[in-house]
């Protein structure tokens, strides 16, 4: 049975991954994400902090039996910023963030934009060969920082693996790093947008290591000539395929090899990797209200959130 993750830290990652406040100079402010309490000294290295708690939680029947429940959670959400502009600005990112995701509040996108070889998270590589290498094979190449640059966003903007060696493929593989723990997943969908060209035919195939197996799976293919986007979806035993550093792998490949004249080559302008887990499938603002603390200097400017929260339980398993 999988795991409920708690309401706080689904809305901690929600925040964190969605939150984009811009100060005066164009640039975007530092902001610090996390559970409970605010600490001071974070101004030293960020503009703001978002602070995260459950204040109340409650289970209530939804038929005579109770083996359909609901759990009905009440989140406290507090703005902290030493600057009453960037208060507002983040007041206003929490609103707009959890009024986009009110029916999705469990679901994250992971994808490359701001990665390069600094970030550590995310990574990308390309390869040329004969066989579908494992992730930890030494013939893999991390991209650089400017073709990281070209998977940012789907924007038509691609890198390309040329390979031209007679019976071998052009190759990426792509590492996402999933931020809940593996038994709260519920769902996974990886994605790869481009197309691959070889002088047997047009086409890309993409699969996802099954780390227990030590195997490349669930392999999903386009015969297109240009921009296509191609997608694995899983549902079950998804602990196999989030390995122990809590990576996901896919890999992407031409669906045809070069024949040593021409080459095969892989066209990639966007992938992403979609994680749903096992929580609250319903977030809202209830209200909020400000609260700044003036009895210190600087000033401490602080505006508190109530959210609500809920997700259906049935006989010990959640959906």
């Amino acid at each position: 049975m999988s795991e409920v993750e708690n309401p706080a830290d689904t809305v901690v990652r929600l925040l964190s991954k969605n939150m984009r406040v811009v100060k005066e100079d164009g640039s975007l402010a530092p902001m610090l994400v996390s559970k409970e309490w605010h600490d001071r000294e974070l101004f030293k290295n960020y503009d703001g902090q978002i602070t995260v708690g459950l204040a109340e939680s409650r289970d209530t029947k939804i038929e005579m039996s109770g083996r359909l429940r609901r759990r009905l959670g009440t989140l406290r959400v507090n703005v902290w910023s030493q600057d009453m502009l960037t208060r507002q600005k983040m007041v206003e990112e929490v609103n707009r963030i959890v009024r986009q995701n009110r029916n999705k509040p469990n679901e994250t996108l992971y994808y490359f934009a701001g990665v390069g070889h600094p970030t550590g998270t995310h990574k990308a590589y390309c390869a040329g060969s004969a066989n579908e290498l494992a992730p930890a094979h030494s013939n893999w190449v991390e991209l650089s920082d400017v073709d990281y640059q070209k998977i940012w966003y789907s924007d038509d903007t691609r890198y390309n693996k040329s390979h031209n060696i007679n019976g071998e493929y052009a190759f990426m593989l792509f590492r996402f790093k999933i931020e809940s723990r593996e038994k709260t997943v519920k769902k996974i969908i990886l994605a790869f947008e481009g197309y691959g060209t070889a002088p047997g035919g047009n086409g890309v195939t993409i699969k996802v290591w099954n780390h227990v197996a030590g195997a490349w799976q669930h392999a999903q293919s386009e015969t297109g000539e240009a921009d296509e986007t191609v997608n694995i979806t899983l549902t079950s035993n998804l602990t196999d395929y989030i390995d122990d550093g809590g990576y996901v792998w896919l890999l992407a490949r031409t669906t045809n090899p070069s024949d040593g004249s021409t080459p095969a080559i892989l066209y990639s302008d966007y992938c992403s990797c979609t994680v749903t887990v096992n929580g609250i499938a319903y977030l809202d603002v209830v209200s909020y209200r400000d609260a700044d603390r003036v009895d210190v200097k600087p000033f401490i400017f602080r505006t508190e959130f109530t959210l609500k929260s809920w997700f259906f339980e049935d006989v010990g398993s959640a959906f």
